[in-house]
């Protein structure tokens, strides 16, 4: 049968209710199973076979069968003693068959092998909504092969994913293999270590047919959104558009954002700062203070003009300065909690620079497993989809082990922190991100890394330790200084009044391995440092004084990490999604990154515009977060999923049906050049394509010219010294740089060159990270070097 055949021989109509149901498995059984294991013995032939084998009473036509069978089994691969254990990735499979060792087959799924049919809606509408699945053409080698072990197999233990999405892969693993005849078992670990597989496989479980109805209605709402919305798209606006449930809200929080950039009217503002002196403490930084004026005749100080800053400068004209009030308090500062899906993101893109995707994709190679020497592979990182803060009582000990030695006993908490969730509808049966072992510090498994990989699970390690650490204490001490004539220097008299706050560590705690990250704009007191110690009544005397002019600044535009945390405080999304979201916006042009910050294109803004006016139900905030809710309903049983779909597509295609009609037609405009064709002598403009912008000869259709849009980086080629470095973009859409005169020069580069020549080699160097480290290629010399030796 050609791989043609196959596939559309394996197209199926699942039935809604569709539950998978295993033969319960004996106490015999097990012992025998047990037994078999222990005597080492091996079959590579299906059960039905040796049992019609070993039939003394057999007819001509059953010893036919037989053989036919026979034959048939000597094609199935080897299943040990007849344990098949299915997986989602070749490394998982790695790492789990090392724990699992003889008696075991562990086979990788290469992570979903059915789904919707992409040319097609692939669902029933009048037929309460049945998805009709097929296996796509790339997986039918995979399929066939894990059919034919799971036909040779005694049991099958399915140990996808512990979430939503690895529950459905189980259950359709289940329907594409034909296993529903044996007994099924589903094992879930939330880390693969040998304690928690070996747990997972002595405590199996049904396949959860309430999450896979969950994940089901999820696709199916998101493909009748899809597949209704986006050729609307197409004909209104662009082709090759897209649109929807998630990703149009995602898109809507971004343009309003810059809607209120955009509208916002600067206001103006002054400030007024003293610098003042001890007079017991010789000249020096260790004697001054800096306090800002805080009251004016016992009010607020609201300076709002230079005429009034001047007004108050005239006031202060041979003003006295003396110690008013002294406060000092001792606080504590908590840490952080353990990674969730979101935070992890938001805080390796502050940290290390990583877009949501890049966290993801080290994120899964952590948790798979890693080849660490002398034990082996390891997980190293607990499940990464999770929004939980939870932490099982175990790795709590073993933190507070570790804690204790390296830091001391007064960095353990008197009893484990407990962290509340935050996020709506976190799954609190889950784990938060932490190390699978506290023990195995950054350190020791750093030769076995690669540099993305270490510096994440570093991240992962610090945050998770410090997370159970005690609280770091803090000295806080506010001074009010009184301004103006000597006479009136008393606490309820003073017409001004200055206010200087520091703080200081008194005691780290968790601060001593690890502090969050913060996104602009963010301030931390502990920036301004220790004041130095004075006392009530203390004559000060003024250095000088800055006034300086200020106006209010908009709303920050969001960056990769502020949007997702955005996402998960309102609800929209799921743990799962929110780095393709991103990638989505990015991968159809509707925003652009710029400076790390989200910028809705043209073309975004009239997407959203569209959607938003002729959907304004569905694509309403709100709306988004309360399907979410119901999603989850359903995964608890609480709700059934055919009745919300019903609940959910009337409205929808009466507004689709609505929008097809009124909906105007908006083309983006094309951006003008100042180039020129090179065939007809007509203006290039810029237009918009599906793999991102281009130039194009606004004389088109008449004439055809097209060629890349170049961005240049301001460095000259390093190899033929003629051409200028450009931005270019591969079939996938990965970013690199070449120079403008390929193919005459073949010079490429993944990393951003830049005009700095190597001091050690003189070759070229790159920019290696966000924050603008370099380092060279060919001798590996880095930007932080050259700074030293310098």
């Amino acid at each position: 049968m050609s791989t043609k055949d196959l596939t559309t021989d394996i197209i199926t109509t699942i039935a809604p209710d569709g539950a998978v149901t295993a033969p319960a498995k004996t106490t015999t059984t097990r012992k025998a199973a047990t037994a078999k294991a222990a005597t080492g013995t091996t079959s590579t032939k299906p059960a039905a076979t040796r049992k019609t084998a070993t039939r003394a009473t057999a007819t001509t036509a059953a010893k036919a069968t037989t053989a036919a069978r026979k034959t048939t089994a000597a094609a199935v691969p080897s299943v040990g003693r007849g344990k098949l254990v299915i997986v989602e990735s070749p490394a998982k499979a790695k790492t789990i068959a090392r724990y699992l060792g003889r008696g075991y087959t562990v086979k990788a799924s290469m992570g979903h092998i059915r789904d919707l049919p992409k040319s097609t809606l692939g669902v029933e509408v009048d037929g309460d909504f049945t998805p009709k699945y097929l296996v796509p053409r790339d997986k039918a080698k995979v399929v066939k092969d894990l059919k034919a072990s799971v036909q040779g197999a005694k049991e099958i233990y399915l140990a996808t994913d512990p979430d939503r999405e690895g529950e459905a892969i189980a259950w359709h693993l289940v329907q594409a293999t034909e296993a529903q005849g044996k007994p099924i078992h589903r094992v879930v670990f939330h880390e693969i270590t040998p304690e928690a597989v070996t747990e997972a496989m002595e405590h199996p479980r049904d396949i959860d047919m309430q999450l896979v109805d969950a994940q089901q209605a999820r696709r199916v709402l998101d493909r009748l959104v899809g597949y209704g919305i986006s050729p609307l798209l197409w004909k209104k606006v662009k082709r090759g558009l897209s649109a929807g449930r998630v990703q149009t809200a995602a898109l809507r929080i971004v343009v309003e954002r810059e809607r209120e950039v955009q509208d916002f009217i600067p206001v103006e503002y002054w400030s007024l700062d003293a610098e003042l002196a001890k007079r017991d403490v010789a000249p020096g930084k260790l004697g001054q203070i800096r306090a800002s004026l805080s009251k004016i005749d016992g009010k607020k100080a609201e300076l709002k003009t230079e005429e009034e800053t001047n007004a108050v400068l005239a006031g202060l004209e041979g003003a006295a300065y003396r110690v008013g009030t002294v406060t000092r308090r001792e606080t504590r500062r908590r840490p952080s909690a353990p990674f969730t899906t979101s935070t992890l993101q938001q805080e390796a893109s502050r940290k290390l620079g990583y877009a949501p995707k890049r966290t993801m994709q080290l994120a899964q190679n952590l948790y798979e497993g890693v080849d660490i020497g002398a034990d082996g592979s390891q997980g190293l990182i607990t499940y990464m989809r999770t929004d939980s803060t939870n932490v099982s009582g175990s790795a709590q000990q073993a933190a507070r082990a570790v804690i204790s030695v390296r830091f001391g006993p007064e960095y353990v908490p008197e009893r484990p922190p407990v962290y509340a969730k935050k996020s709506k509808g976190a799954q609190e049966a889950h784990e938060a991100i932490r190390p699978t072992s506290p023990r195995r510090d950054p350190a020791s498994v750093k030769a076995y890394l690669s540099a993305p990989q270490f510096k994440l699970y570093q991240l992962v390690w610090q945050r998770f330790m410090a997370s159970q650490m005690a609280p770091a204490v803090l000295d806080n001490t506010g001074v009010d200084v009184l301004a103006g004539p000597e006479a009136r220097l008393t606490t309820d008299a003073a017409p001004y009044v200055f206010r200087a706050t520091g703080s200081v560590v008194k005691f780290p705690g968790f601060m001593a391995i690890y502090q969050a990250g913060r996104d602009d704009g963010d301030q931390d007191e502990l920036d301004k440092g220790a004041l130095p110690a004075v006392a009530e009544g203390e004559d000060l005397d003024l250095l000088r004084l800055l006034p300086e002019q200020h106006f209010t600044q908009p709303p920050p535009r969001f960056s990769e990490a502020t949007l997702v945390k955005a996402l998960e405080e309102q609800g929209v999304g799921r743990p799962s999604t929110y780095a393709p979201t991103l990638e989505t916006l990015k991968f159809r042009n509707y925003v652009t990154v710029e400076e790390k910050k989200l910028i809705p294109t043209e073309l975004g803004f009239i997407v959203n515009d569209q959607l938003v006016e002729h959907f304004p139900g569905l694509f309403e905030i709100t709306f988004t977060s309360r399907l979410e809710e119901e999603l989850d309903e359903i995964a608890s049983g609480e709700r059934s999923w055919i009745p919300t779909m019903h609940q959910f597509y009337g409205p929808f295609t009466a507004t689709l049906q609505r929008a097809e009609q009124t909906m105007e037609r908006i083309r983006p405009k094309d951006e003008p050049t100042d180039q020129v064709c090179e065939q007809c002598g007509e203006p290039m403009v810029i237009k918009l394509g599906k793999f991102g912008r281009f130039l194009a000869c606004s004389g088109f259709p008449n004439c055809r010219n097209a060629r890349p849009l170049l961005t240049k980086v301001g460095v000259t080629c390093p190899t033929c010294k003629e051409g200028e470095v450009v931005e270019r973009r591969s079939k996938k859409g990965r970013v690199f740089y070449g120079c403008e005169r390929y193919p005459a020069c073949d010079f490429v580069s993944w990393n951003k060159p830049v005009a700095q020549p190597c001091p050690r080699c003189g070759s070229f160097m790159v920019e290696i990270n966000r924050r603008g480290e370099i380092r060279c290629p060919a001798c590996h010399h880095s930007g932080e070097a050259l700074a030293e030796s310098a």
